[in-house]
């Protein structure tokens, strides 16, 4: 019997098929590579990956440095990868996939971007069931409440999101309205990087829950933040729920379209500036309206 992979190589060209396994073994491995691993990670033997390698470096795809004998991906894949994400527009990504995600679960979901006043709504598909909420596109959501705004705040630099803040904390004291504290938030960011999800149980409307997922692309930049909003007697916002998972999944698809690869996503703000060689003071590359 044929295996997953031996069934979807017969249907194609193999050779192509085993030649992107290559590239992509490559190119998720984040570097340079040396011939034994990407042998292992492809499932090739040693010499059959290193006839397909010749080939690939031939043809500009591949690159293997003369001092340590290591394979990384060539100029040609390089100028492929450019050209393609060059015609990708990030947003318009993530709002064409809502109205699938909405289909599949048949509850409310939105997309948001950064924006110089905190989270905005820029996108949303609305389900058969019904649900009162003040929220519409061009709305502005509160970052420490919400699961949007805890998701933005999860993984935006301090300098991003501090003014803002400050400001929430100050019009919540006028009202007399109490917001989670210093600590409070700290443990809460920390799980939405562990889990790359934010729930938010009746954070808006008593009885209606919101679960969000950050957007990444190529960069490791954030794009954008989609959202699940759904009643809380539906049971499917939990942790395991059939929302959450239709979510992740959503969110990891148009991240990956965006060229996002998981292995590179530093674990907070904190680290991600230093990754990139910039200070946490500074702003980080995150898509905004202007």
């Amino acid at each position: 019997m044929l295996s997953a992979r031996g069934a979807a190589e017969r249907g194609g060209v193999r050779s192509v098929t085993i030649a992107a396994r290559i590239l992509n073994t490559l190119a998720a491995g984040g570097g340079s590579l040396a011939l034994k691993t990407l042998a292992a990670n492809t499932g090739l033997a040693r010499g059959k990956a290193h006839r397909y390698l010749r080939s690939l470096r031939s043809a500009g795809l591949v690159a293997q440095q003369a001092e340590t004998g290591l394979y990384r991906l060539g100029p040609q894949a390089i100028a492929i990868g450019l050209a393609a994400l060059r015609g990708v527009n990030p947003v318009a990504e993530v709002c064409n996939a809502l109205p699938a995600l909405r289909d599949q679960i048949n509850q409310t979901v939105t997309a948001a971007v950064w924006s110089e006043a905190g989270p905005v709504i820029v996108a949303m598909q609305e389900s058969d069931h019904w649900l009162t909420m003040n929220i519409r596109v061009g709305s502005r959501l509160p970052i420490l409440t919400t699961a949007i705004g805890r998701t933005f705040l999860a993984h935006l630099p301090e300098a991003d999101t501090a003014p803002l803040i400050a400001a929430e904390r100050k019009a919540a004291q006028t009202r007399g309205v109490t917001l989670p504290s210093v600590e409070e938030i700290a443990s809460l960011t920390g799980e939405i990087r562990k889990r790359g999800l934010a729930r938010a149980p009746s954070a808006i409307i008593p009885g209606i829950d919101a679960v969000a997922a950050p957007v990444f692309d190529f960069a490791s930049a954030l794009v954008a933040v989609i959202c699940v909003v759904a009643r809380s007697e539906a049971k499917i916002t939990g942790w395991n729920g059939s929302a959450v998972r239709a979510l992740s999944e959503a969110a990891a698809d148009i991240s990956a379209r965006l060229g996002f690869l998981t292995n590179r996503l530093p674990s907070g703000p904190q680290e991600r500036a230093a990754a990139s060689g910039k200070r946490v003071t500074q702003r980080k590359g995150c898509y905004r309206l202007g």
